[in-house]
């Protein structure tokens, strides 16, 4: 015979309290896209909630019918973030597993100049000669080498790695794996949590990083990417100080405006790691080695 649900007062108020949590959570994002999708005149009116009230592609027609060629900058955001992550995640890991073992003598030494990076930097001016220096300028290999190690990502992979029981490596070491083996076969498989965390981590900053390009891939129209077409477009339609540029005007007399725009622009670089984010999720839980070794 079924038991009888019980519900409490407690259970009422608690579910209550998470429905106000997701509606103040979304609320946010459903208004930028309602105003996204709304007609910019009627946008000027106000009142505008989660729903647009004269539903329009025009905003976004205005942004993928101008100049720029945000497709193949799209390509390049894509491109960039792709190999960006999982070069990062490659060399993060592989020196993370490094300094996790206790038998290396460079350990303390290494793990000292990665924590003063993390409060000390040279500053904009040196790395931008750096990266002159090292030819970097208007190359792909701008986007990639400079964030291809982090501190504090090593730190985190370097944490979650140091918690997996030593008796599994040494038990492969008993059966004759060496360390690379060790690290493909049981570390990487281990660590997929703080993997899959790290890799959001980064491709969340490849995807929105646009001020490496204005200053290192300028030179090269094939090198530019989404976020810095839309930041371009963003600047072109800003109003300043209350008053509306020409550029403003030229946007409010084809029936756009320059917040429809920018609302725009917000949904399309929000949407991508929004469909990525779901694929993640499922490895953010702790605990895959647990009772993996019985001491």
């Amino acid at each position: 015979m079924m038991k009888k649900l019980k519900i409490t007062f407690f259970d009422i108020f608690l579910l209550v309290l998470m429905v106000g949590v997701i509606v103040v959570t979304l609320y946010p994002f459903l208004n930028i896209l309602a105003i996204s999708l709304n007609d910019a005149t009627d946008t000027a009116r106000g009142g505008l909630h989660i729903f647009p009230r004269q539903f329009t592609w025009a905003n976004y027609q205005e942004i993928f019918g101008g100049t720029a060629d945000l497709w193949s900058a799209f390509v390049m955001s894509v491109l960039r973030t792709l190999v960006g992550t999982i070069t990062g995640i490659i060399a993060s890991t592989m020196l993370a597993f490094t300094l996790s073992r206790r038998d290396y003598i460079l350990n303390a030494p290494i793990s000292f100049i990665l924590v003063i990076t993390m409060f000390i930097s040279g500053g904009l001016i040196p790395e931008y000669l750096l990266i002159r220096e090292l030819g970097l300028m208007n190359n792909f290999l701008v986007y990639i080498l400079p964030m291809l190690l982090n501190a504090f990502n090593v730190i985190v992979i370097r944490s979650f790695i140091d918690n997996i029981p030593m008796a599994l490596t040494e038990s492969a070491k008993i059966d004759g794996a060496n360390d690379f083996t060790i690290f493909w076969r049981i570390i990487i498989p281990l660590s997929l949590p703080v993997i899959a965390t790290v890799s959001l981590f980064l491709a969340v900053g490849q995807w929105n990083s646009w001020f490496d390009t204005y200053l290192y891939a300028r030179g090269n129209a094939n090198l530019s990417t989404l976020q810095f077409e839309l930041m371009k477009i963003l600047d072109n339609t800003n109003i300043s100080s209350g008053s509306v540029t020409s550029q403003s005007a030229e946007f409010v007399a084809r029936r756009t405006n320059p917040q429809s725009i920018q609302m725009a622009i917000t949904i399309i670089a929000t949407v991508p790691i929004l469909v990525v984010y779901p694929f993640l999720q499922r490895y953010f839980v702790t605990g895959l080695t647990l009772g993996a070794v019985k001491s």
